[in-house]
Protein backbone atom coordinates (compact mmCIF):
# COMPACT_ATOMS: atom_id res chain seq x y z
CA UNK A 1 0.00 0.00 0.00
CA UNK A 2 0.40 3.96 -0.41
CA UNK A 3 2.38 5.32 2.67
CA UNK A 4 -0.56 7.40 4.17
CA UNK A 5 0.34 7.86 7.91
CA UNK A 6 3.30 9.22 10.10
CA UNK A 7 3.52 6.43 12.93
CA UNK A 8 4.61 2.56 13.36
CA UNK A 9 4.48 -0.31 15.98
CA UNK A 10 6.25 -3.10 13.76
CA UNK A 11 3.42 -5.39 12.93
CA UNK A 12 3.59 -8.42 10.95
CA UNK A 13 0.51 -9.70 9.00
CA UNK A 14 1.24 -12.77 7.84
CA UNK A 15 0.47 -16.07 9.59
CA UNK A 16 1.28 -15.33 13.42
CA UNK A 17 4.38 -13.87 12.81
CA UNK A 18 6.12 -11.08 14.77
CA UNK A 19 9.33 -8.80 15.58
CA UNK A 20 10.55 -7.27 18.84
CA UNK A 21 10.72 -3.94 19.37
CA UNK A 22 13.26 -2.01 21.77
CA UNK A 23 11.37 0.69 23.44
CA UNK A 24 13.46 3.76 24.37
CA UNK A 25 12.51 7.41 25.65
CA UNK A 26 15.76 9.06 24.58
CA UNK A 27 15.52 12.60 26.02
CA UNK A 28 18.92 13.90 24.64
CA UNK A 29 19.16 16.10 21.56
CA UNK A 30 22.42 15.22 20.55
CA UNK A 31 22.52 13.83 16.49
CA UNK A 32 25.60 11.61 14.70
CA UNK A 33 25.56 11.02 11.04
CA UNK A 34 25.01 7.78 9.37
CA UNK A 35 27.29 5.88 6.90
CA UNK A 36 25.31 7.63 4.09
CA UNK A 37 25.41 11.41 5.46
CA UNK A 38 22.00 10.94 6.60
CA UNK A 39 21.53 13.38 10.10
CA UNK A 40 20.52 10.88 13.10
CA UNK A 41 18.45 12.72 15.90
CA UNK A 42 19.53 11.27 18.75
CA UNK A 43 15.70 12.60 20.19
CA UNK A 44 13.79 10.45 18.59
CA UNK A 45 9.69 9.16 19.89
CA UNK A 46 8.85 5.42 20.61
CA UNK A 47 7.10 5.43 16.92
CA UNK A 48 10.43 6.58 14.90
CA UNK A 49 12.69 4.00 16.99
CA UNK A 50 10.45 1.51 16.07
CA UNK A 51 10.38 2.42 12.39
CA UNK A 52 14.33 2.18 12.49
CA UNK A 53 14.11 -1.54 13.56
CA UNK A 54 11.37 -1.92 11.48
CA UNK A 55 13.31 -0.86 8.42
CA UNK A 56 16.41 -3.06 9.04
CA UNK A 57 14.53 -5.95 9.72
CA UNK A 58 12.78 -5.38 6.40
CA UNK A 59 16.57 -4.99 5.09
CA UNK A 60 18.45 -7.73 6.86
CA UNK A 61 16.43 -10.15 8.50
CA UNK A 62 15.88 -13.68 6.96
CA UNK A 63 12.54 -14.14 8.23
CA UNK A 64 11.38 -11.49 6.79
CA UNK A 65 12.65 -13.10 3.26
CA UNK A 66 10.98 -16.12 4.39
CA UNK A 67 7.62 -14.78 5.24
CA UNK A 68 7.53 -13.26 1.68
CA UNK A 69 8.63 -16.67 -0.18
CA UNK A 70 5.63 -18.44 2.49
CA UNK A 71 3.00 -15.90 0.91
CA UNK A 72 4.43 -16.17 -2.59
CA UNK A 73 4.49 -20.19 -2.57
CA UNK A 74 1.07 -20.14 -1.37
CA UNK A 75 0.11 -17.77 -3.95
CA UNK A 76 1.61 -20.18 -6.61
CA UNK A 77 -0.26 -23.20 -5.01
CA UNK A 78 -3.30 -20.67 -5.56
CA UNK A 79 -2.67 -20.47 -9.42
CA UNK A 80 -1.95 -23.86 -10.04
CA UNK A 81 -5.07 -24.78 -8.87
CA UNK A 82 -7.30 -21.58 -10.18
CA UNK A 83 -6.40 -22.40 -13.46
CA UNK A 84 -8.06 -25.93 -13.28
CA UNK A 85 -11.11 -24.64 -12.75
CA UNK A 86 -13.65 -23.46 -15.89
CA UNK A 87 -14.24 -20.06 -15.58
CA UNK A 88 -16.56 -17.51 -17.60
CA UNK A 89 -14.38 -14.86 -17.64
CA UNK A 90 -10.56 -14.37 -18.07
CA UNK A 91 -8.92 -14.73 -14.59
CA UNK A 92 -6.59 -12.02 -12.93
CA UNK A 93 -4.84 -10.94 -10.30
CA UNK A 94 -5.10 -7.57 -7.96
CA UNK A 95 -2.41 -6.59 -6.23
CA UNK A 96 -1.22 -3.86 -3.99
CA UNK A 97 2.73 -2.59 -5.14
CA UNK A 98 4.30 -0.61 -1.78
CA UNK A 99 5.31 -3.27 1.00
CA UNK A 100 3.67 -6.10 -1.37
CA UNK A 101 5.48 -5.88 -4.53
CA UNK A 102 8.04 -2.88 -3.97
CA UNK A 103 10.14 -2.25 -0.95
CA UNK A 104 10.24 0.86 0.09
CA UNK A 105 12.05 0.44 2.85
CA UNK A 106 14.95 3.26 2.29
CA UNK A 107 12.27 5.54 2.23
CA UNK A 108 11.13 4.92 5.83
CA UNK A 109 14.79 4.04 7.12
CA UNK A 110 15.49 8.09 5.91
CA UNK A 111 12.90 9.57 7.16
CA UNK A 112 12.87 7.92 10.59
CA UNK A 113 16.46 8.30 11.70
CA UNK A 114 15.84 11.52 10.75
CA UNK A 115 12.57 11.42 13.44
CA UNK A 116 11.00 13.05 11.17
CA UNK A 117 7.51 11.70 9.56
CA UNK A 118 6.20 10.75 6.21
CA UNK A 119 4.71 13.60 4.25
CA UNK A 120 4.10 13.63 0.73
CA UNK A 121 6.29 16.11 -0.75
CA UNK A 122 9.42 13.58 0.99
CA UNK A 123 7.09 10.53 -0.95
CA UNK A 124 6.70 11.88 -4.04
CA UNK A 125 10.93 12.71 -3.95
CA UNK A 126 11.39 9.09 -3.41
CA UNK A 127 9.11 7.31 -5.84
CA UNK A 128 9.94 10.25 -8.75
CA UNK A 129 13.76 8.49 -7.94
CA UNK A 130 11.73 4.50 -9.33
CA UNK A 131 14.65 2.80 -7.48
CA UNK A 132 12.83 0.51 -4.90
CA UNK A 133 13.25 -3.17 -5.39
CA UNK A 134 11.31 -6.00 -4.92
CA UNK A 135 10.01 -8.20 -2.61
CA UNK A 136 10.93 -11.06 -2.16
CA UNK A 137 9.74 -13.59 -4.23
CA UNK A 138 6.94 -11.07 -6.11
CA UNK A 139 8.64 -11.09 -9.39
CA UNK A 140 8.93 -14.73 -10.10
CA UNK A 141 5.12 -15.22 -8.56
CA UNK A 142 3.52 -12.15 -10.90
CA UNK A 143 5.51 -13.17 -13.78
CA UNK A 144 4.25 -17.42 -13.23
CA UNK A 145 1.22 -16.32 -13.26
CA UNK A 146 0.86 -14.57 -16.38
CA UNK A 147 2.58 -17.48 -17.96
CA UNK A 148 -0.60 -19.18 -17.19
CA UNK A 149 -2.77 -16.43 -18.47
CA UNK A 150 -3.95 -14.87 -15.62
CA UNK A 151 -3.71 -10.71 -15.86
CA UNK A 152 -2.15 -8.73 -13.37
CA UNK A 153 -4.04 -5.81 -12.24
CA UNK A 154 -1.69 -3.47 -9.84
CA UNK A 155 -4.17 -0.83 -7.75
CA UNK A 156 -2.34 1.19 -5.53
CA UNK A 157 -3.18 4.47 -3.67
CA UNK A 158 -0.27 6.54 -5.31
CA UNK A 159 -1.63 9.48 -6.77
CA UNK A 160 -2.37 10.30 -10.76
CA UNK A 161 1.04 12.31 -10.50
CA UNK A 162 3.37 9.03 -9.73
CA UNK A 163 2.11 7.08 -12.77
CA UNK A 164 5.35 7.21 -15.11
CA UNK A 165 7.87 6.70 -12.18
CA UNK A 166 5.22 3.77 -11.06
CA UNK A 167 5.22 2.50 -14.26
CA UNK A 168 8.93 2.64 -14.88
CA UNK A 169 10.15 1.15 -11.68
CA UNK A 170 7.71 -2.01 -12.16
CA UNK A 171 8.88 -2.36 -15.97
CA UNK A 172 12.85 -2.62 -14.87
CA UNK A 173 11.89 -5.45 -13.01
CA UNK A 174 9.77 -6.99 -16.42
CA UNK A 175 7.32 -7.15 -14.56
CA UNK A 176 3.68 -8.68 -16.66
CA UNK A 177 1.09 -6.07 -17.90
CA UNK A 178 2.97 -2.74 -16.58
CA UNK A 179 1.01 -0.10 -18.46
CA UNK A 180 -1.66 2.17 -18.27
CA UNK A 181 -4.50 0.03 -18.13
CA UNK A 182 -3.77 -2.56 -15.73
CA UNK A 183 -2.24 0.25 -13.38
CA UNK A 184 -5.04 1.62 -11.20
CA UNK A 185 -4.14 4.40 -8.69
CA UNK A 186 -5.70 6.50 -6.44
CA UNK A 187 -8.88 8.29 -8.15
CA UNK A 188 -9.74 10.57 -5.59
CA UNK A 189 -10.93 7.87 -2.43
CA UNK A 190 -8.43 5.93 -0.88
CA UNK A 191 -10.90 2.89 -0.84
CA UNK A 192 -9.96 0.36 -3.40
CA UNK A 193 -13.59 -1.24 -3.54
CA UNK A 194 -14.84 0.32 -7.22
CA UNK A 195 -11.53 -0.06 -8.96
CA UNK A 196 -11.56 -3.85 -7.48
CA UNK A 197 -15.55 -3.91 -8.96
CA UNK A 198 -14.04 -2.44 -12.02
CA UNK A 199 -11.66 -5.50 -13.05
CA UNK A 200 -14.57 -7.75 -12.08
CA UNK A 201 -16.73 -6.57 -14.75
CA UNK A 202 -14.22 -8.22 -17.27
CA UNK A 203 -12.17 -10.65 -15.17
CA UNK A 204 -12.79 -13.14 -12.42
CA UNK A 205 -10.39 -12.43 -9.81
CA UNK A 206 -8.44 -15.47 -8.54
CA UNK A 207 -6.32 -13.53 -5.56
CA UNK A 208 -5.67 -10.29 -4.00
CA UNK A 209 -2.16 -9.86 -2.82
CA UNK A 210 -1.84 -7.10 -0.23
CA UNK A 211 -0.05 -6.23 2.80
CA UNK A 212 -2.71 -3.86 4.23
CA UNK A 213 -6.26 -5.05 4.92
CA UNK A 214 -7.93 -2.54 2.80
CA UNK A 215 -6.37 -4.16 0.03
CA UNK A 216 -8.30 -7.01 0.18
CA UNK A 217 -12.43 -5.90 2.00
CA UNK A 218 -14.05 -3.13 1.88
CA UNK A 219 -15.16 -3.91 5.43
CA UNK A 220 -11.68 -2.36 6.55
CA UNK A 221 -12.90 0.88 4.69
CA UNK A 222 -13.57 3.99 6.60
CA UNK A 223 -11.12 4.18 9.04
CA UNK A 224 -12.77 1.33 11.16
CA UNK A 225 -11.82 1.32 15.08
CA UNK A 226 -8.78 -1.58 16.18
CA UNK A 227 -11.88 -3.57 17.99
CA UNK A 228 -14.43 -3.67 14.04
CA UNK A 229 -10.70 -4.11 11.99
CA UNK A 230 -10.22 -7.54 14.24
CA UNK A 231 -13.84 -8.36 13.78
CA UNK A 232 -13.69 -8.09 10.23
CA UNK A 233 -10.72 -10.38 10.37
CA UNK A 234 -12.28 -13.04 12.19
CA UNK A 235 -15.39 -12.90 9.71
CA UNK A 236 -12.82 -13.23 6.62
CA UNK A 237 -10.42 -15.92 8.43
CA UNK A 238 -11.00 -18.18 5.36
CA UNK A 239 -10.22 -16.38 2.70
CA UNK A 240 -6.70 -15.68 3.94
CA UNK A 241 -3.87 -17.70 2.43
CA UNK A 242 -7.26 -19.04 0.35
CA UNK A 243 -8.20 -15.77 -1.95
CA UNK A 244 -6.11 -13.07 0.16
CA UNK A 245 -2.67 -13.80 0.28
CA UNK A 246 -0.57 -10.80 2.74
CA UNK A 247 2.32 -9.62 2.81
CA UNK A 248 4.36 -8.85 6.14
CA UNK A 249 4.62 -5.08 6.72
CA UNK A 250 6.50 -3.88 9.89
CA UNK A 251 6.77 -0.29 9.11
CA UNK A 252 3.78 1.50 8.45
CA UNK A 253 -0.49 0.81 7.67
CA UNK A 254 -3.84 0.80 9.08
CA UNK A 255 -2.88 -0.49 12.03
CA UNK A 256 -1.04 1.79 13.33
CA UNK A 257 -3.99 4.64 11.61
CA UNK A 258 -5.93 2.80 14.17
CA UNK A 259 -3.82 2.76 16.74
CA UNK A 260 -3.95 6.38 17.38
CA UNK A 261 -7.69 6.98 15.93
CA UNK A 262 -6.54 8.03 12.35
CA UNK A 263 -5.56 11.80 14.24
CA UNK A 264 -3.03 12.25 11.95
CA UNK A 265 -2.22 15.76 13.95
CA UNK A 266 -0.66 13.79 16.95
CA UNK A 267 2.30 15.22 18.00
CA UNK A 268 5.31 12.56 18.76
CA UNK A 269 5.08 12.81 22.75
CA UNK A 270 1.14 12.14 22.23
CA UNK A 271 1.56 8.83 19.89
CA UNK A 272 3.75 7.98 22.71
CA UNK A 273 0.99 8.55 25.28
CA UNK A 274 -1.01 6.44 23.54
CA UNK A 275 1.64 3.67 22.64
CA UNK A 276 2.44 3.10 26.52
CA UNK A 277 -1.53 3.18 27.51
CA UNK A 278 -2.46 0.47 24.95
CA UNK A 279 0.66 -2.01 25.36
CA UNK A 280 0.80 -4.77 27.47
CA UNK A 281 3.90 -5.41 29.50
CA UNK A 282 4.99 -7.36 31.98
CA UNK A 283 4.83 -6.06 35.94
Amino acid sequence: MKKSYSYLIPALLILGACASKKVTTTTTTTSTTTATGSAVSGNTSITNDGKVWASIWQQRAAEYKALCFQAYNIAKQRVDEGVKKVSDKPLAIITDIDETLLDNSLYDAKRALQNLDYNDKTWKEWTDKAIADTVPGAPAFFKYAASKGITIFYITNRNENERAATLFNLQRYGLPNTNDEHLLLKNGNSSKESRRQDVLKTHNVLLLCGDNLPDFDMLYDNHPSEETRIAATQRLQKEFGNKFIVLPNPSYGDFEGALFQFNYKLSPAQKDSVIRAKIKADK
